[in-house]
């Protein structure tokens, strides 16, 4: 504010006035993330799409000091205030602020009450006791609960006393230590010194989003992945394309409509090292490829027809098919398959080595769901469990050994958990559409799911108490495909709306620092 500026804040009403609509008039709404065609030539690194800006507008008419007139005074007109800025999930705020009000209630308890509060979750517990009290005389027709126990007011919250009303000898108070020169209680100490954790937030908008056109809207397909040197591969129609997480980049890797006119690019899948993309056809041929050199280097007639699933372990590359069956390849032999796997009475949906590799879940159209371990049987699976529908969405839990996830169709619409060392069912929620993916995040107990009919939703999960994180409802057709960064920390969904939206969702891990000693170089051989 310059000197001439602030000399003539008091000129007149007009003049704020137009100050005003002068500011609002120079506010801008937000803008939404640009949009990217990965057919079109502005793919280029030149014209990369930006992430959304995370600035906030402020909104229209708020302004951030106050401009008194002439007629008014500072004293007896106060300035506007903003309202309380929110998360972009719009819970964030509310739950900071929420439980600052817990501790501070605990502290008043503690020094004015004689109570012993050390946490400020026994104060949400003994909330939660009075509500469940409420509504047990409530559903008993006794009447309210203050109304029945008002000759006996007790606190459920540890180490309080019974009631103030009650003419009861209180115990008294420890004397403090002489060192101890804080004026409130120990009690009240420890619960200032409680860690109070923080409600992570999660953007309920994409920060980036890619144009997909002929991207196939079909359930039994899976036509998109993310390989560990931040790659993106996607299937649109008869063609692949690679698309750079660094460079932003795209690379038309092949086209399988030259030699041929009728098969499509039917599911993919990367390799756990991202040297090789394997990529089943409509046809059932599978052909492994090599991304630098946009080349193929073997190809394999695996099924007779279309290979909608691909899943790989260190050494091995799954194949499911429409025919059934499961066929396993090694990518370092020429031969046709290495064996085959049959046990489902109708088409192979989704297919997922454990973290081991050792044992591959496999699901199917006709509502089963298998666990095999092929080293030992290759006709019998090791347990089987069901589902209502078709089971297509399958991931092994990173943290717990032999738990895994699975996903149901329209007619089941639940994700069940299941503990593979026991063969038992471990937990079932329903989410009231259709399950298509399903994924774990590699740092810390938390999963994702995308949805189909009649949400098409996006809904992060945490494990064990299945509470939902966040629900992130951009697309506006079905969430078909799914694949995470390599870093943990952002997914990419396609959708039957034919765009790949990029979502930050997860933790991100904690990276371990590495110091080597100067006296000691030995320590940097392993």
């Amino acid at each position: 504010m310059d000197t001439q500026f602030s000399d003539r804040l008091a000129a007149s009403p007009e003049r704020s006035k137009r100050l005003h609509g002068r500011r609002s008039a120079q506010q801008s709404p937000r803008e939404s993330p640009r949009r990217l065609s990965l057919t079109s030539p502005s793919t280029s690194p030149s014209r990369r799409v930006r992430a959304d800006d995370e600035s906030r507008t402020r909104p229209l008419g708020v302004v951030d000091r106050f401009l008194p007139t002439v007629q008014s005074d500072i004293a007896t007109s106060p300035p506007r205030i903003r309202p309380r800025a929110t998360s972009p999930n719009g819970q964030g705020s509310d739950r900071m602020s929420s439980q600052t009000v817990t501790t501070r209630h605990a502290l008043l308890r503690n020094e004015l009450l004689g109570h012993q509060v050390t946490s400020p979750t026994a104060i949400a517990r003994a909330a939660q006791a009075s509500r469940q009290r409420e509504q047990a005389h409530a559903a008993s027709g006794l009447g309210s609960a203050s109304e029945t126990e008002s000759h006996v007011v007790q606190e459920s919250v540890p180490g309080t006393v019974t009631s103030v009303l009650r003419y009861k000898p209180v115990a008294p108070k420890p004397v403090p230590l002489a060192t101890n020169l804080s004026p409130v209680s120990s009690a009240s100490q420890k619960l200032l010194a409680a860690p109070h954790h923080q409600a992570r937030q999660i953007p309920n908008t994409p920060y980036k989003i890619l144009d997909a056109p002929d991207l196939i809207d079909d359930f039994y397909l899976n036509l998109l992945d993310w390989s560990s040197t931040n790659t993106l591969a996607v299937a649109l129609d008869t063609c692949v394309y690679l698309w750079s997480a660094r460079t932003s980049a795209v690379t038309k890797l092949c086209d399988v409509a030259e030699p041929r006119t009728v098969p499509k690019v039917t599911s993919l899948r990367w390799a756990l090292d991202g040297k090789q993309l394997a990529v089943g056809l409509g046809d059932g041929t599978l052909g492994l490829w090599d991304p630098v050199k946009t080349s193929l280097v073997r190809s394999y007639a695996a099924h007779p027809s279309r290979i909608g699933c691909l899943a790989w372990n260190p050494t091995l590359v799954a194949a499911g098919s429409r025919d059934n069956k499961i066929t396993v390849h090694d990518p370092r032999d020429r031969a046709a398959c290495a064996y085959t796997i049959e046990g489902h009475s109708q088409e192979v949906c989704g297919i997922q080595w454990a973290p081991n590799g050792t044992h591959l879940a496999s699901g199917g159209n006709d509502n089963r769901l298998f666990v095999w371990h092929p080293s030992a049987s290759t006709d019998r699976p090791l347990h089987s469990f069901s589902h209502a529908a078709a089971i297509k969405a399958i991931a092994w839990s990173p943290h717990q050994h032999g738990l895994l996830a699975s996903g149901g169709g329209t007619a089941d619409k639940s994700i069940r958990f299941w503990n593979t060392l026991s063969g038992q069912m471990v937990h079932l929620v329903n989410t009231g559409s259709q399950v298509c993916n399903l994924a774990w995040s590699p740092h810390s107990k938390e999963l994702v799911s995308t949805h189909g009919f009649s949400h098409n939703q996006v809904i992060v999960w945490s494990y064990p108490a299945m509470t939902q994180l966040a629900v992130l409802t951009a697309h506006t057709a079905r969430v078909l495909y799914l694949a995470v960064s390599p870093d943990g920390k952002s997914i990419c969904t396609g959708a039957g709306d034919e765009t790949l939206r990029f979502w930050t969702v997860f933790k991100k891990g904690n990276t371990r620092k590495t110091t080597h000693a100067v006296l000691a170089p030995m320590s940097q051989l392993r």
